[in-house]
């Protein structure tokens, strides 16, 4: 029961922390706007990074807004890392691998979901010699064999290329911190452990004995090599929220709140209401630097 416990207590975190995260992201004030073009909501301009502001008092006339365009960008920077292949082709490579992976192992994680419900209502997806299988569970165990395989293998590439590159490449060694290469190792070592669980069970059957115990609210078989695993991902479900790696959770606010953020400040309006609240805002903190020490006047600082 502990174990099973354990899971509940690392899937818990991770949801309620990575909400958590949204919310105090949600209630920060405005921020400085970029206003960086092209901005994808703006109708008809998106394209070649025009912008409603063109017109000739743009201020008196209708403004047309495309969330699909927003929302197309947006996708295509989260599925495909869009930026980094325009812009870091070779990195993108092994970068890419590991993202990959990691949805070929989100997809994984909800057909073992599915299996778990399926052999629940009485249907085996591991099919029984001299039975005839049915298509349903013959679709849902080869399709986690494709997709655990593919994300374990893809991820584990990615996970430890990208550090070794980090590790020997000149450029990229000078802007690598400690805990990326922390974080780097941590999900290798997760990947790792559950690619020597996957090679003695191709079929995962211990993922959906492990879903369903956690449907039941029945204890987990699990050996030392299995539960070494589970815990090692738990641990790991509980401190991406917390670490850079949570990054998945500041992606909206970083692009739809900031970069293409240029609604007009109109009188009245809630952009005016923002920054005269962004105004009110006193430092909690003071700094200094040599050219400036608390106390100065401007003058004196300069």
């Amino acid at each position: 029961m502990l174990l099973l416990a354990f899971i509940y207590l690392s899937l818990f975190s991770f949801i309620g922390i990575s909400l958590y995260r949204a919310l105090q992201f949600a209630s920060l004030p405005m921020h400085s706007r970029l206003e960086l073009y092209p901005v994808p909501k703006e109708k008809g301009r998106g394209e070649y990074g025009g912008s409603y502001y063109e017109e000739m008092n743009w201020w008196t006339k209708r403004r047309e807004i495309s969330l699909v365009g927003e929302l197309k960008e947006m996708l295509e920077e989260m599925l495909f890392i869009k930026r980094l292949f325009e812009n870091q082709r070779p990195f993108w490579w092994i970068s890419y691998a590991l993202h990959l992976g990691i949805y070929f192992l989100g997809l994984w994680t909800v057909l073992l979901f599915v299996g778990a419900i399926t052999e629940i209502a009485g249907l085996p997806v591991v099919t029984p010699k001299g039975v005839n299988p049915h298509w349903w569970t013959t679709l849902l165990y080869y399709g986690t064999i494709l997709a655990g395989g593919a994300g374990a293998a893809l991820a584990t590439f990615g996970s430890g290329a990208l550090f070794l590159r980090r590790l020997f490449n000149h450029t990229l060694k000078k802007y690598t911190t400690p805990q990326e290469y922390f974080n780097l190792l941590f999900i290798f070592a997760v990947l790792a452990t559950g690619l020597m669980v996957w090679s003695a069970d191709l079929g995962f059957n211990y993922g959906r004995a492990i879903f369903k115990g956690l449907l039941t609210f029945t204890p987990i078989e699990a050996d030392g090599l299995l539960t070494l695993h589970i815990f090692l991902l738990g641990l790991l479900l509980i401190y991406i929220p917390q670490s850079k790696m949570g990054h998945y959770v500041a992606k909206y606010f970083t692009y739809h709140k900031i970069l293409w953020d240029n609604d007009p400040n109109l009188p009245g309006s809630e952009v005016e209401k923002k920054v005269k609240e962004a105004l009110s805002y006193k430092p909690k903190k003071t700094w200094s630097a040599p050219h400036y020490q608390q106390g100065q006047s401007k003058s004196q600082g300069m």
